[in-house]
């Protein structure tokens, strides 16, 4: 059981996460009625997973570090090892799916992965930390601040699947710099801006 200014911070990451996890029901409605032939059902169900997975890890941390003489490593630890496993089910889901045949397609999903694993990770090695220490102030910093992290992946990946659209760091610049952001199935890939329709194109000579 965590005291002080930390359990006010979990008590309030676990009424975040609890709402987070209704909207996310909502978002995976509105993204099931989408074409299930293709590539980005894969990639969908997997970012759905993802963000299911990151709200429920943190609302069981949370929770759980709110019950008396409860050391919060142990669902730290256990939650950690559960995130690493679904990662590692998820990238062979991608990467080995028929659906997802393009080499670009299945690339784009490398920076979820990561981060991912660099969460997870960082959460195991705060409830090691835990479970070695009760009161190690290191530790509960890590888990404290990888659930915070984690709520904001859950929304990041929530909102990818209303838009069906990549919403990371690559695809947001080359919106910027002017292409636009193909969906995540095939092509999937990100296809130059129309020109305006109110320019005249020059004919080629012949």
């Amino acid at each position: 059981m965590v005291l002080g200014t930390y359990r006010d911070l979990f008590a309030a990451i676990a009424g975040c996460a609890a709402a987070l996890t209704g909207l996310l029901f909502v978002a995976m409605s509105v993204a099931s009625g989408r074409d299930r032939a293709s590539g980005s059902s894969v990639i969908q169900q997997v970012r759905a997973a993802a963000s299911l997975l990151s709200f429920t890890n943190v609302l069981a941390v949370s929770l759980f570090s709110l019950v008396p003489h409860t050391n919060v490593g142990f669902p730290a630890t256990v939650l950690a090892v559960v995130g690493i496993f679904f990662t590692a089910a998820g990238t062979r889901s991608i990467f080995t799916s028929p659906s997802t045949r393009h080499r670009r397609q299945r690339w784009r999903q490398l920076g979820l992965i990561i981060l991912l694993l660099v969460l997870f990770g960082t959460e195991l090695a705060g409830g090691i930390m835990l479970l070695v220490n009760p009161r190690s102030t290191t530790g509960i910093q890590l888990v404290g601040n990888i659930l915070v992290g984690l709520v904001l992946v859950g929304v990041a990946r929530a909102w990818e699947l209303v838009g069906d659209r990549d919403t990371g760091i690559i695809a947001s610049i080359a919106v910027l710099t002017g292409h636009e952001l193909g969906p995540l199935g095939p092509p999937g890939v990100l296809a130059p801006r129309p020109p305006d329709s109110g320019g005249s194109a020059e004919r080629p000579d012949g």
